[in-house]
């Protein structure tokens, strides 16, 4: 069973040198992990690259990179300059991401996403073993690509929303990737991650669950509540995770969501993430109150938890994080 960790989100925004500052900082304070968000530049592959030999200890993982900007080859190969400047201390995390990142940044449609991200999978580990690919699926094709093997290849995890992409990266991947769910959803969750994980023959409690938290320690809950709305009014309305928040128990907001975005309507769409629904998802409160709630995650089956700060100041920053370094947080 994986042990209980927190984790710093990176990067620390476009300066480097700011990222390597807070790894130092989480290593110092004693958080095991560092986990990296994946969506565009500082390049996140390249940046872990870079400074990764900065840090001894922490683990590092990537919460995701998307699977349709990098083909398989491209991903085995970073990993594989990853894994020897920091061996045995990588995670690669994969997801399809959403309509906003590929289609609008990108160009690219955001086709088959289930079976993309299985066949990235299934293939990024065959390269990071050496063997030469042979590989023909529904939505990738590899001949003949070797490259020189790694004596322990980085664990693979995948990001999942709804039932049957959780299922299917509890089966292939070694761990599975969580993001902005309300809590209510958390045991139907996890009972996919079981369903997933059984299809393998693999113990479900051995399958690791990552959630990216978003995370506020504040005095002033309307305040970070007006923070969340800010962010993610318009987060739920991609539909990948409109969809999502429809399945887990708010079909109703994800409607006016919808309806608010075509209109160019921001006090629309923000307002239907009500101060009850918000308090479902994010994570808002004092020191005492917000580590009450990972505490909570992590018995509801939550393994790591990325502290991602909702934060409208350096000092919001500061505060969140610090109230889960190792001299004042532990898991029960």
């Amino acid at each position: 069973m994986p042990k209980k960790r927190v984790a710093v989100t990176l990067p620390a925004g476009p300066n480097i040198q700011d990222t390597i500052e807070r790894l130092a900082w989480a290593e110092d304070n004693g958080f095991p992990d560092a986990w990296f968000s994946d969506s565009g530049a500082p390049d996140t592959m390249t940046q872990i690259a870079a400074v990764g030999h900065t840090t001894k200890n922490i683990r590092i993982g990537v919460a995701v990179t998307p699977v349709y900007t990098r083909s398989p080859s491209v991903i085995a190969a970073s990993a594989n300059v990853i894994e020897q400047v920091i061996p045995g201390r990588f995670i690669i995390g994969l997801g399809s991401s959403s309509q906003t990142i590929m289609g609008q940044w990108n160009g690219i449609p955001l086709e088959k996403p289930l079976t993309r991200v299985k066949e990235t999978a299934q293939l990024v580990r065959t390269m990071l073993t050496g063997e030469k690919t042979n590989f023909e699926g529904e939505t990738l094709y590899s001949k003949g690509y070797r490259q020189a093997p790694l004596e322990n290849p980085p664990p693979i995890y995948l990001a999942a929303l709804r039932p049957n992409m959780i299922e299917m990266a509890a089966e292939v991947g070694d761990g599975v990737i969580f993001n902005l769910w309300p809590k209510g959803a958390l045991p139907k969750m996890m009972e996919h991650v079981k369903i997933g994980a059984e299809k393998a023959g693999k113990n479900a409690d051995d399958v690791e669950v990552v959630n990216r938290a978003m995370v506020l320690c504040t005095d002033d809950k309307e305040y970070g509540r007006n923070l969340f709305r800010a962010a993610f009014g318009p987060y739920y309305a991609t539909p990948v995770y409109n969809k999502f928040l429809a399945w887990a128990g708010y079909a109703e907001a994800a409607d006016t969501i919808t309806e608010g975005w075509a209109e160019k309507d921001r006090a629309k769409t923000g307002g239907a993430l009500t101060d009850a629904m918000i308090d479902e998802i994010g994570i808002i409160g004092n020191e005492d109150e917000i580590r009450a709630r990972i505490q909570e995650d992590a018995d509801g089956g939550v393994d790591t938890h990325i502290i991602a700060p909702l934060a409208g100041s350096r000092e919001d920053l500061e505060r969140t994080f610090n109230a889960f370094t190792a001299d004042k947080f532990q898991f029960n």
